[in-house]
């Protein structure tokens, strides 16, 4: 399938997550005590780098206005952490330290700002919500940083200029850890006295994995790294932090492993509507590899190195379905997109019809009759009729509905009916315009659903 840049507006920062499994899968492999799975993971790697190209071409342009959006801002992390992902691999696959060093500052860059504006902007105008794994999403970031500069350690001047780098590491390790401990804490405590939260949002409860199981490779990578860097007896203390903390952290992260596990196959059993969150339960899964397996390099332990192995194939599996999934969503987004814009556009303009090929899907999904007039009231579909677990209208899940504002001419760029002119007294509802995270298939507030 072949998609126009035009028909990606919706394209938002939570799909930078997709780079972060696929690379994660690669730089897993690599951590691994098994041989033999270097040509695998340079393939991996390689898909990630190109996704990652992909976004970055046609996503950008999307985000000057999702800061205003308090659950699409915490996603302003995702592509700090997909560069640094792609930057993992290029430094122990493709051996490019250059482009490594690129893509790691960039990256570190663009965590750090995260780190720091999306609390600001929750403490001062996104106030309120309910905490959530997507809460850690901005924090995270400089633990990715720390993890991969550890790797960089070594490439970087003999002298300051290395020892720089390493205490800098074990500072974005501090921002990252202290952040972490604080939201995980109050996801804690939501989960007791509160409730799970609607199916959709269960996914992100495996993001808590992330920040645990990362730090626990950045723990003993920079341990590792101090060697060469630091004086007695800081660099051994420094080493033996890397065990001494990453042991307990380990054991936590299987303990959330567990629980989020259940939740989810409970969530399964009613029912697990797909998003893009679904590829939380890659990355952090994948964190989990990588911190076990340096444990096991660490300790010399046969139970980690089996369990290292045991998950990684938890993460392939979880990497297979879900990838397969999101093309799956993509292909039907493509043709409801399109479908979509011409029986909207029919409520506009009673004289455009849906082209034979959407025709289908466009019977199961609309009413058979529209109105002639502007009033698009008769024309909403009842809410009996849609369903998140309909595969014509699943693929829209993918972005937040939002009304089109009062006294525009004409649709959004970001509006599959970009480009065509409007009806006033159909604007406020018409709630088209998904560039943000998925809230509902369709909104109490329309016409028609109540």
């Amino acid at each position: 399938m072949t998609a126009r840049s035009s028909d990606l507006g919706w394209v938002s920062p939570n799909w930078y997550a997709a780079v972060m499994g696929t690379g994660i899968v690669a730089t897993a492999a690599v951590s691994l005590p098994v041989d033999g799975l270097r040509p695998f993971a340079t393939a991996v790697w390689l898909l990630a780098a190109a996704l990652l190209a992909v976004l970055a071409t046609v996503s950008v342009r999307q985000w000057r206005r999702q800061h205003t959006d308090p659950v699409m801002v915490n996603f302003y992390g995702a592509p700090a952490m997909a560069l640094l992902t792609v930057a993992t691999g290029a430094l122990v696959l493709g051996e490019l330290v250059t482009v490594a060093w690129v893509l790691w500052t960039a990256g570190t860059a663009g965590g750090l700002a995260t780190a720091l504006a999306v609390p600001y902007l929750r403490f001062t105008r996104h106030t309120g919500g309910t905490p959530s794994g997507g809460w850690l999403i901005p924090v995270v970031p400089p633990m990715v940083s720390a993890a991969t500069g550890a790797l960089l350690v070594p490439h970087a001047p003999a002298g300051q200029a290395r020892l720089t780098l390493l205490l800098g590491c074990y500072a974005m390790f501090g921002i990252s850890l202290i952040a972490a401990v604080v939201i995980i804490t109050q996801i804690w405590h939501e989960l007791s006295v509160g409730t799970v939260g609607p199916n959709r949002t269960v996914p992100t409860l495996w993001i808590v994995l992330g920040p645990l199981g990362q730090s626990v490779t950045a723990a003993n990578l920079l341990g590792t790294a101090a060697g060469d860097v630091l004086p007695a007896p800081y660099a051994g203390a420094f080493a033996a932090f890397g065990v001494v903390y990453g042991v307990p952290v380990w054991g936590f992260a299987m303990l959330w492993a567990g629980l989020a596990t259940a939740v989810t196959v409970r969530a399964a059993r009613d029912h697990l509507p797909f998003s893009p969150a679904w590829w939380s339960f890659t990355f952090p899964v994948g964190t989990c590899v990588t911190g076990t397996s340096a444990l096991a390099a660490q300790t010399g332990s046969a139970m980690f190195r089996l369990l290292a192995v045991l998950l990684y194939a938890v993460l392939v599996t979880a990497w297979l379905v879900v990838a397969a999934r999101t093309l799956v969503s993509l292909h039907g987004a493509h043709i409801v997109t399109r479908c979509t814009s011409s029986r909207f556009a029919r409520a506009i303009h009673p004289s455009r019809s849906c082209t034979s090929s959407c025709s289908a899907r466009e019977s199961r999904c609309t009413p058979t009759t529209w109105p002639s007039s502007g009033d698009i009231s008769a024309a909403a579909p009842a809410r009996s009729s849609i369903s998140a677990a309909d595969p014509a209208i699943s693929p829209i899940t993918f972005g937040r509905w939002e009304p089109t504002p009062r006294g525009s001419t004409s649709f959004p760029s970001s509006s599959p009916m970009r480009g065509q002119p409007t009806r006033a007294a159909a604007i406020d509802s018409l709630p088209w315009n998904a560039s943000t995270s998925p809230i509902t298939p369709w909104p109490a507030s329309w016409p028609g659903t109540r």
